[in-house]
């Protein structure tokens, strides 16, 4: 282990709720979270007696504890239920210029549109949860297209009546682009090269990093480089603008950790997927128990995973201990000091990440430490996960996964869970899709998401 001072977040947490357990005056507590009048998450939990030695600790679990869920759940309104003290702290934190200040202008201002808020209220008027889904993909019928936007290059697939026809993988790099119309361009090119391998388009689907609410795009690194006022004049309508363009027909795009979880319960006939991408960034998306995608955000790269007080900093959004840091190429970039190995500082973090798995084949023991590193810090997390979804079906892929090293990783992912959560080792299941499976099955995913409505009279 080439990180001796991690401290994860399922180990404290556990920690912590055995001494709320063990307590006679421990305080029952509910965070509710709205996202609309019709959505609306509720997470009870309960914390240690209202005593000074306590506060630390209660403040520290709450505070993670909200985290975590804000950016599962998302929400611009949070309601404290049981504690007025600890909402009065939280609004603090989250406060304009406040420690969370990303968080409060991220999911406040850019993902809803409104100031996020934190109220508080007993724990008797906490309100009911309201968790609406989305009957999204899996839709076969048809010549549709289905896209995937990466940071490194666009892929985009020809499906007909479930069978795809043509893919293709174009480099681009949107992350540096100001321009708005690069990113329209370049998403038509994909759609028109896979539309000359159809007789007709009768629906597109996609997916792409980022926060995407009705086919909106509230936010994502993809547009990292587009000033505020183009932002919001040319990319929040892009799929719209592509819409039209394509004559209006069923356009869908959802969050591409989403279908990667759709990907993987359509390839393995099962609900209850918790699919986890490890890239540039770390993705995820969930299909639940009854097999629908829900109205979460699922944004996993920035919950929190190790709970030290120094853990690794994210440059974007100035938390500690966040998964970025933990499950994608900038992980392994972290890792390189400690492993001992020496690459020029100019070299790009993707070049980074293909010379350590060059290295893994090659049986360099310092690469495989970063490796098995990777997987000690992952099968603590999947502890965590599943505190929050019921998953039972855990899908895994991404550039940090490819070779030697991705199978280290999930192998010393699940020596882990067999020490420390030996019951949820034994009901949780691995699923590691293959090349084709990865670049077929995500396509066919994506191109299912929207629906051909029947006309009158045909069909």
């Amino acid at each position: 282990m080439l990180d001796p001072d991690f401290v994860p977040a399922s180990l404290w947490n556990r920690a912590y709720r055995a001494q709320v357990a063990a307590s006679s005056h421990s305080r029952k507590l509910a965070l509710a979270l709205e996202r609309s009048g019709d959505s609306r998450s509720v997470f009870h939990t309960a914390i240690l007696p209202d005593e000074n030695r306590n506060f630390s600790l209660n403040y520290r679990y709450v505070e993670r504890l909200l985290k975590f869920l804000l950016w599962q759940k998302g929400g611009y309104r949070v309601t404290v239920c049981g504690d007025p003290q600890i909402g009065d702290w939280l609004r603090h934190v989250y406060a304009p210029g406040g420690k969370r200040h990303f968080d409060q202008d991220f999911l406040g201002t850019r993902v809803y549109g409104r100031p996020l808020e934190i109220h508080s209220a007993r724990y008797e008027d906490a309100p009911a949860a309201v968790e609406p889904t989305k009957p999204l993909g899996r839709h076969l019928d048809g010549y549709r297209i289905g896209f995937d936007l990466g940071a490194s290059d666009r892929k985009c697939a020809a499906v007909a009546n479930g069978a795809i026809v043509f893919t293709e993988e174009v480099p681009w790099n949107p992350t540096a682009q100001s321009d708005p119309q690069y990113h329209y361009d370049g998403i038509d090119d994909s759609l028109r090269r896979a539309a000359a391998h159809l007789p007709r388009v009768d629906a597109i689907g996609g997916s792409a990093a980022g926060v995407y609410v009705n086919n909106e795009v509230r936010a994502g690194s993809l547009y990292r480089a587009v000033p505020p006022p183009l932002f919001e004049s040319r990319v929040r309508h892009l799929f719209f603008d592509l819409q039209r363009a394509w004559g209006g027909v069923p356009f869908e795009v959802v969050n591409d950790g989403e279908v990667t979880a759709l990907a993987g319960a359509m390839a393995l006939q099962d609900n209850a997927v918790l699919g986890i991408a490890m890239g540039s960034s770390l993705a995820a998306g969930f299909v639940t128990p009854q097999g629908v995608i829900t109205s979460w955000l699922n944004e996993l790269a920035f919950v929190p995973v190790d709970y030290r007080e120094e853990a690794p900093l994210d440059e974007w959004s100035g938390d500690s201990g966040v998964g970025v840091q933990y499950f994608s190429q900038q992980a392994v970039g972290r890792l390189l000091g400690a492993a001992g190995i020496e690459l020029p500082l100019e070299m790009a973090l993707p070049a980074r990440l293909e010379r350590v798995q060059a290295l893994v084949a090659c049986g360099d023991v310092r690469a495989r430490r970063i490796y098995e590193t990777l997987g000690v810090y992952f099968g603590y997390a999947i502890a965590t996960y599943a505190d929050f979804y019921e998953v039972r079906n855990l899908v895994v892929l991404g550039r940090v996964l490819t070779g030697e090293g991705g199978d280290l990783l999930l192998a010393t992912a699940r020596q882990v869970l067999r020490a420390e959560f030996p019951e949820l080792a034994g009901r949780l299941s691995f699923h590691i899709p293959d090349e084709k499976e990865k670049r077929h099955g995500q396509a066919i995913a994506a191109a299912s998401l929207p629906v051909i409505p029947v006309l009158e009279g045909i069909g």
